[in-house]
């Protein structure tokens, strides 16, 4: 039910992170993987250790900002591999800050990186989903686009879009056999929860502790995460569309 053997997927946001797990993750269950990111350090390492595992994986760097790199990234794909079946929406980024603390210029980063890439990466790789009889679509959303944070405005605002245009899609492409859903994971352990305790002004070790405060009583790994796109990427999630899947380890429920 997880196989995705003959799939070729696209990552954005692949160089680290819940991205990079994901997009190992996919190939070992055998999809042909493009790292779209702007870390070509990075993209070119996760490439190499796809490769040396057996699998198959090419870098586009671009930023998913523009959607010049978000055509191009879709293109190359499918003259490389020969389509687009799996799009896994991922790229993202914080900033803490109040509505009055934040400036115009980080607002619109971040609703243009968390929200209008999903727009057009999906533009782009739609119209070759639609040509082969369907495909999947995953966005990577948060626990704060179901739910407020605090000094987390724009953040959450952008997620909580995600969630709703995970629902609009899924309304418009399920009819096409295009499944579009979207995960909302809690703290996982990544560059970016670091950057947030930077950006806070707060100890690493402290704002870590208090972001494993929830039932499982620890933060997630990236692996988890992926796990979960890896399940709605596939066969396995043939009758899920249009969902969220919250993978925080019970941080909503409490």
């Amino acid at each position: 039910m997880y196989e995705l053997t003959g799939k070729k997927a696209i990552v954005t946001g692949g160089a680290s992170g819940i991205g990079r797990a994901a997009a190992i993750l996919l190939a070992q269950a055998g999809a042909v993987v493009t790292i779209l990111d702007l870390d070509e350090r990075g993209g070119e390492t996760v490439v190499r250790q796809i490769v040396k595992a057996g699998g198959k994986a090419m870098f586009v760097r671009g930023d998913v900002s523009r959607a010049t790199d978000c055509q191009n990234a879709v293109q190359e794909t499918v003259e490389v591999h020969g389509g687009v079946d799996i799009l896994f929406n991922n790229a993202g980024v914080i900033r803490r800050a109040t509505v009055t603390e934040i400036s115009e210029e980080d607002w619109d980063r971040v609703m243009a990186i968390n929200v209008k890439s999903i727009f057009l990466m999906s533009k782009y790789a739609i119209p070759f989903m639609e040509k082969v009889g369907g495909g999947a679509i995953v966005n990577n959303a948060s626990g704060w686009g179901l739910t407020g944070g605090a000094r987390a405005a724009v953040y959450c605002a952008s997620k909580g879009a995600v969630v709703n245009l995970t629902r609009a899609m899924a309304v418009d492409y399920g009819p096409k056999n295009i499944r579009v859903n979207c995960i909302a994971p809690g703290d996982t352990d990544t560059s970016m929860l670091r950057e947030e305790a930077r950006q806070l002004g707060e100890p690493e070790a402290a704002f870590l502790k208090e972001s494993a405060s929830r039932p499982l009583g620890r933060v997630g790994r990236p692996e988890e995460i992926a796990a979960a796109v890896l399940y709605l990427a596939s066969d396995a999630a043939s009758f899920v569309n249009g969902t969220i899947l919250v993978v925080d380890g019970g941080g909503l429920a409490d």
